[in-house]
């Protein structure tokens, strides 16, 4: 059973600061910062961050959160507003939903603070989930220590940990990073094997095809394996330096990254010799379905 968020908050004299790893809060000043450089946060997510800071260790329900932060006269979207503004908060910290390092989400029931938080006197953070929390509440502690190993929550035997808009549960990151640089890299190589064998490409497509058709085909793809190689080689660095911002940016990306994928999925047609008509089919079909993966992976590690 969660505890109740405390409703005393931690602005007294002695906890105008709220310190975690690099962070502090500065309470009467209303600011996040960073080894001292202020962290621009707007003021929902930044009073949703001071209640987790508050009750560190503890989870915080939903509803606490509805309750404290948006009264009963707002008629807003509130599921949208918290998950925006707890989106807003990781992104401001460097964290991450498959691996937190400071706000873990509890899958239909909230969320807590899981880093060790300093309000200038003593350590709240393991204190406070020792001291409010069951003795038999294991979980927390186990966590907590799979959290601060860098350990991803689904490795825990007691509790899995959903994706808050995909509903599965969360995987390492680096393994998904790691799929979808593999993904990268294929369409790499597909780009340089087809520039590299051009003549043979036009020979095929002379086959099934005629007259402009063909010089179609050529100059489709020569336009988009010379626009799809920096294309890879940027995705390939961006998730390589696990760049925080790659969820959006791939957002924007999309549609551009799909009209591509879509039309080089008719690759395994260009090896009908050597394959065959069935699996030049069944390889395209998986191919058509790749770039739905690609955004699938970058919502699991970067949202």
């Amino acid at each position: 059973m969660a505890t109740p968020p405390s409703n005393s908050p931690m602005s007294s004299s002695e906890g105008k600061l709220l310190r975690f790893g690099l962070f502090e809060v500065d309470l009467a000043a209303g600011e996040l910062r960073k080894n001292g450089r202020r962290i621009r946060l707007q003021e929902q997510p930044f009073q949703v961050l001071v209640t987790l800071l508050e009750n560190a260790g503890r989870v915080v329900t939903r509803d606490d959160l509805r309750q404290r932060i948006w009264p009963s006269d707002t008629f807003v979207d509130f599921d949208h507003s918290l998950n925006t503004a707890v989106n807003k908060i990781r992104e401001s910290l460097g964290d991450s939903a498959s691996s937190p390092r400071f706000v873990e989400t509890l899958a239909r029931r909230g969320y807590r603070f899981i880093a060790p938080v300093d309000s200038g006197t003593s350590p709240i953070g393991n204190a406070a989930a020792s001291a409010t929390a069951p003795a038999a509440d294991t979980p927390t502690a186990a966590r907590l220590a799979a959290a601060q190993d860098n350990l991803s929550p689904t490795e825990l035997p007691d509790e899995v940990v959903l994706h808050p808009e995909l509903h599965v549960p969360l995987p390492r990151r680096g393994w998904v990073r790691a799929l979808f640089a593999l993904i990268q890299v294929m369409y790499l190589a597909f780009y340089l094997s087809a520039l590299y064998h051009l003549h043979d490409v036009d020979r095929v497509a002379s086959g099934f095809l005629s007259g402009w058709k063909v010089l179609l085909l050529v100059g489709l793809v020569l336009v988009t394996g010379a626009v799809g190689i920096p294309l890879r080689f940027y995705l390939i660095s961006a998730v390589a330096f696990d760049f925080r911002k790659l969820g959006a940016t791939f957002r924007r990306l999309f549609p551009f990254v799909l009209a591509m994928d879509q039309l080089w999925a008719i690759a395994p047609f260009l090896l009908l010799p050597q394959i065959g008509i069935g699996l030049a089919f069944a390889a395209c079909a998986a191919l058509l379905y790749v770039p739905f993966s690609e955004r699938t992976l970058v919502r699991l590690a970067y949202q």
